[in-house]
């Protein structure tokens, strides 16, 4: 998109219909239905005139809770057309996440199917600003109307005129994952969009008339936008770890699938079926896999199942800004696992084009303006900032964080996000990520930091992940180590414990780290199962301790 005049995210859509009319943009397997570009376009444009009619129009707030399929990308394109607001807030956070959530958003339209209106009824979201109301499905005891009764009442196909929308003005509001502390509402602006799509299409060489499976739903909204057929997966999306393996290699191979996103867990559980039952899938061209590190042993199995020249991507973002940096399978599995595996953290790549990066000195408190003095020496640990066209402005409603993540550059006139993580830079300009900010603990030993220290002792076979956390009053925090073992796998906990201890006094800084629980199963956050909640963890190791 360019960067002069009108700006409206919804535009690749019509734009795909004129340039391939005719492919498929959608194919929803479990119901046997496909929707070419033409026919997505020209649905999303009657709701947008049926919403327009309804009163839901240019900046109108509007939560979508819609399962992935033909209306939630009609309709989410709908909302970007009219210049709505869509609030995505994921399902699995819970009842009462979403509760703040909506409440914190204060939208003035709710779009849902049955049982999210039904919910909404029973808890009360957003009831103090909702006013209009659209059901995805049969409409019972609650007030409103239906997306039939739109679609209906505009049965021609009268091309919609997008919303002239800048650059800067709110595209939509996503709530972060909440794995650590309480979901918030990222910003986003049509420039932010379009800057995310570019990047994608640049960095992963994406074509038009390639075929995509995303098993996250909002990445499945940039399939149309760069011109890719999406193959809706038949699974549960809240639960990306637990997902049916044959389903998804069945579906792979039935669609002849060029790109998958999936998260770590995910791929974790598809690479572990395919290496048993010596898959291949030779249509893949990339994989792309984010959320949480993907540890090189997922990486290694899942890369066998791939033809010669695919590769695996590991993306570093989050859902303020992303993507930021990139790296593949291939310069992990040949350079940098090595690295990682001696306590030198996860290397996340390169900034991708466009995208300024800086490790700054760690602090907790506000740094309301850029200064050059806050850099740290090359090799150091620090924490990550970020500038660029995809880097959200603020949180919606939440002036307090907006005043912790943000610094201002008065050279640039921009910002820095913070990122809330750890890393450093190499010779190479390669980034190590070494852990959450808000995960380091502070010891009488000195500070220790996750990452370098987990991947240690996550090298010995039996371990499936480890988790470090601090037991304590900051300062004088005790390190301990949680260990969730390969499941399936009958050893020794006792022997293990000892092999670990000696792995741990193998190298320098995890020694101090003489403290062992086994756990039979991390907590971790709904979005990607993989994310680890080591707040509950410390909790529990806390107890245990006692």
């Amino acid at each position: 998109m360019s960067t002069a005049g009108p700006v409206n995210i919804a535009g690749h859509l019509p734009d795909m219909a004129r340039r391939q009319p005719d492919t498929t943009a959608i194919i929803f397997p479990q119901k046997n239905r496909r929707l070419s570009f033409r026919e997505l376009n020209t649905l999303s444009d009657r709701i947008a005139h049926g919403l327009i009619r309804i009163g839901i129009g240019r900046g109108v707030r509007t939560a979508l809770m819609v399962t992935p399929g033909p209306e939630f990308f009609a309709l989410t394109f709908a909302l970007f057309k009219v210049g709505a607001v869509p609030v995505l807030i994921d399902p699995g956070l819970g009842m009462k996440n979403l509760k703040s959530c909506l409440a914190e958003a204060e939208p003035h339209a709710f779009i849902g199917i049955p049982r999210a209106h039904v919910a909404r009824r029973l808890f009360g979201w957003g009831k103090e600003s909702l006013r209009i109301f659209v059901t995805v499905g049969r409409r019972l005891f609650w007030e409103g109307t239906t997306l039939a009764e739109i679609l209906q009442q505009n049965e021609t196909d009268i091309p919609f005129p997008l919303a002239p929308t800048e650059r800067d003005d709110v595209a939509a509001i996503l709530f972060t994952s909440g794995s650590t502390g309480p979901p918030k509402g990222a910003v986003y602006s049509h420039g932010n969009f379009a800057a995310q799509v570019d990047a994608l299409r640049r960095v992963y060489g994406i074509e038009p008339g390639e075929i995509d499976l995303p098993t996250f739903p909002l990445f499945a909204l940039f399939a149309p936008a760069l011109g890719m057929t999406a193959v809706i997966p038949q699974m549960d999306f809240t639960r990306p770890g637990s997902v049916n393996p044959h389903r998804i290699i069945a579906t792979i191979k039935a669609n002849n699938v060029t790109t998958m996103f999936g998260s770590p867990a995910l791929i974790n559980r598809v690479g572990r079926y395919g290496a048993e039952r010596g898959v291949s899938l030779p249509t893949l061209r990339r994989v792309i896999s984010a959320g949480a590190p993907v540890p090189a042993t997922v990486l290694e199995r899942f890369y066998r199942l791939l033809g010669p020249g695919a590769e695996i991507y590991t993306p570093y973002g989050a859902t303020e800004a992303l993507p930021v940096c990139s790296i593949g399978s291939r310069e992990i599995l040949a350079e940098t696992q090595q690295i990682t595996n001696a306590g030198g953290g996860i290397c996340i790549g390169r900034p991708v084009e466009g995208i300024r990066l800086e490790i700054i000195r760690i602090s907790d408190d506000p740094i309301p303006v850029w200064q050059d003095s806050l850099r740290v020496a090359a090799g150091t640990i620090g924490e990550i900032v970020v500038q660029g066209e995809q880097v959200t402005r603020g949180y919606y409603n939440r002036p307090e964080a907006d005043l912790l993540s943000k610094i201002a550059d008065p050279a640039t006139g921009g910002f820095f996000h913070r990122m809330g993580d750890l890393g450093g830079i190499d010779e190479a300009g390669r980034i190590w990520f070494c852990g959450r900010k808000s995960h380091r603990l502070e010891t009488a030993d000195g500070p220790f930091y996750t990452i370098p220290c987990e991947a240690v002792f996550t090298t010995h076979p039996a371990v499936f992940r480890t988790a470090l956390v601090g037991v304590g009053g900051e300062g004088d925090q005790r390190p301990v180590l949680c260990v969730e073992l390969e499941k399936g796998v009958k050893v020794d906990r006792e022997t293990v414990r000892k092999e670990l201890l000696a792995i741990g006094g193998a190298h320098i800084h995890t020694q101090p780290i003489t403290t062992i629980l086994f756990h039979p199963a991390f907590p971790v956050d709904i979005r990607h199962n993989a994310k680890i909640f080591r707040e509950k963890l410390a909790l529990w190791a806390a107890r245990k301790l006692s």
